[in-house]
């Protein structure tokens, strides 16, 4: 299994003073960078080689402890396309984004091995996350009548990267997008969530359906693969909340 870890993302503001950078995966947690412990819990995980998405900040704090790192672009969604061609091959591949404070080896390992071989993300349950993150900013989305809380961390099987790189860019682009996104995943999906009818069974049959391959969202993952430093408040938690 080879990783990748993307760390393109930028803050600026409150956040990026308090954090004292400009580069979100560069942001200091407890002692250590958020990118630092992304790579070490994607090593421990068993990720044979590694590869990370940045600017030339992040290639200055990792190069040493990564096999690659690829130059990072202005648009997300051709970061997210450059994450999925950072190994070409015929490898299963680890993806992990670099905002997640207390992801884990350990974590990571369970879900891999829980993805068996199949295209997956890491889904922790709402009730779980709340009582490992007390008090935490709000996290998580509703689907049908669960709530869960998506990770940062995905499994790709091998020969999957190159399958799912033009679908992954798309959802990328149209994520704050409700209309775009109905578009992407199909209208019946969306009139299903409106009606409260939509379950994560019915998302994993239509992901499945629309890439033409295996698709699971492992669930009851760890909480630590679903908490994401993305704004200043949740970045503040991280850093008082062990």
């Amino acid at each position: 299994m080879r990783a990748v870890v993307t760390a393109g993302g930028l803050i600026d503001g409150e956040y990026a003073r308090i954090a004292g950078t400009t580069v979100k995966a560069l942001a200091r947690v407890r002692g250590e960078t958020m990118l630092a412990r992304a790579i070490a819990s994607a090593r421990g995980a068993g990720a044979l080689s590694i590869a990370v998405v940045g600017n030339d900040d992040v290639r200055a704090a990792c190069s040493d402890d990564v096999e690659k790192v690829v130059d990072a672009a202005e648009s997300g969604s051709e970061n997210v396309a450059r994450a999925l061609c950072a190994w070409p091959g015929n490898d299963s591949l680890l993806y992990v984004t670099s905002d997640l404070p207390y992801v884990t080896a350990d974590g990571i390992e369970d879900f891999v091995t829980r993805a068996s071989g199949r295209l997956a993300i890491a889904l922790s349950e709402s009730d779980d996350f709340e009582r490992r993150f007390p008090g935490a900013p709000p996290f998580g989305i509703r689907i049908g009548r669960e709530r869960v809380v998506n990770g940062g961390v995905f499994f790709l099987p091998a020969h999957a990267a190159e399958r799912v790189r033009e679908r992954a860019v798309q959802f990328f682009a149209a994520r704050k997008r409700p209309w775009a996104m109905a578009r992407l995943a199909g209208v019946d999906i969306l009139m299903r969530f409106v009606l409260g009818m939509l379950g994560v069974d019915a998302l994993e049959k239509r992901a499945s359906r629309v890439l033409e391959m295996p698709v699971q969202a492992v669930r009851r993952c760890a909480p630590e693969l679903a908490f994401d430093a993305d704004g200043v408040d949740e970045y503040r938690y991280a850093c008082a909340f062990d």
